[in-house]
Parts: C-alpha cells; structure tokens; sequence
C-alpha cells in the first residue's frame, strides 16, 4: 500500500511538473551583436536577455527567454534566419535589427522591407504572438537626413503592423562611455543591465 501511495505522489509531481512545463511561455529575443552580448565576459548570464528572463523568474512568471542573437547581423540575414528561429513555439517575438544596416548606410527603405518581410513570417506562423520591435537611431555622423529617416522607419512599421514599440534600445546607455565598451557602440555589462530596463519597462505589461 505505502509503495502504491508513493508511485501515486511521484506521478502527481511529475504531472504537476509536466502542466509547468507546459504552461511556460516563450518570447523570443531576434537581433544582433547587442542581443547576443558581443563583448561581455558571459553574454549567456550577462546580455540583455539573460537579464531578462531573471527578471521574470525574479517576478515568478512562467516565460522562457531564447535569444536569438547573431553579431554582425542584418536586416537582410535576419529575414533569411528567421524561418528557421520560427521552427519553434513562441509567444512574444522581440525584433532589435536594423542597427548594422544603418552603419553601413544602407537605405532605410530597404531595411523597412526586410524588417517587414520577417513581421509578416512570424505572423503567418504564429498570428497569436505579440511582436514588439525594437528602434535603433544612427549617429550624428551618418548625416541628419539619413538619422532622421532611419529613425521614423521604426515608427511607420510598428504603427502600420499595430506592434509594441521600444523608441530606441540604447535610449540609456547612447553616449555615455560609463556604459559602453572601448567602441563606443556595444555595453558593457553595466550597459546590458540598462537595456534591459529599458526593454522590461515595454515588455512587462505585455506579460
């Protein structure tokens, strides 16, 4: 009888364990050298969106974070990626591209299309999940024109797909060497710490 009741306990924790499981929601982090934490001693604890995922498990809620960062990349290699990040289960999609394709000077008209290309993939795959996207602005010396137009791309895509919009990533951590390591353009660990703040203060309601 008590090895009965004990096989009886063990399978009502593993169910319980199981529902868990189950229940456990997905947001997926999509970007570039800054999601994936190029520079950081330990991007898989110190990147944004390791930061994140404590944050939730520091609230108690039942969010995986995957992040599907990839320094270097662009626009472009996003759109050619993303079929393969979308082979998984998702809930909230976070996309943070456009920076390197800025650097470079490339048209924002074509980073618009390519960014659009992937909005329209994961909502054809997942038409529940929530997307947020996540604005980048250029330097001063890619030219006021260029930084103007770059910048009111992510405005015009987020309100033409109805997205959650984050303004800009580095909103806290732009030009100021404190947070930036030697290049000027990636954070440090302290600097990760402040785009996640800046990304929870969006997300956090959408949870």
């Amino acid at each position: 009888m008590r090895l009965r009741i004990a096989f009886l306990l063990v399978g009502l924790v593993l169910a319980a364990s199981t529902r868990a499981a189950e229940a456990a929601r997905t947001i997926v982090f999509f970007g570039d050298s800054l999601t994936a934490g190029y520079g950081l001693d330990d991007p898989a604890s110190e990147a944004y969106p390791a930061l994140i995922q404590q944050k939730l498990d520091a609230a108690g809620l039942p969010w995986r974070v995957v992040n599907a960062g990839l320094s270097g990349e662009t626009s472009s290699g996003g759109l050619r990626r993303v079929d393969w990040i979308l082979r998984q289960p998702m809930d909230i999609f976070v996309l943070a591209l456009g920076g390197n394709d800025g650097l470079r000077g490339i048209e924002p008209a074509v980073t618009s299309a390519n960014l659009q290309g992937i909005i329209d993939r994961v909502h054809a795959r997942y038409p529940a999940a929530r997307i947020v996207l996540a604005g980048m602005q250029m330097p001063p010396s890619m030219g006021e024109a260029y930084t103007r137009e770059f910048a009111a791309m992510y405005t015009a895509l987020a309100a033409r797909n109805h997205l959650v919009l984050i303004p800009f990533l580095l909103a806290r951590v732009a030009a100021r060497p404190e947070f930036n390591q030697p290049d000027g353009m990636h954070p440090t660990a302290a600097g990760a710490a402040q785009v996640a703040d800046t990304v929870w203060a969006t997300l956090r309601p959408l949870l």
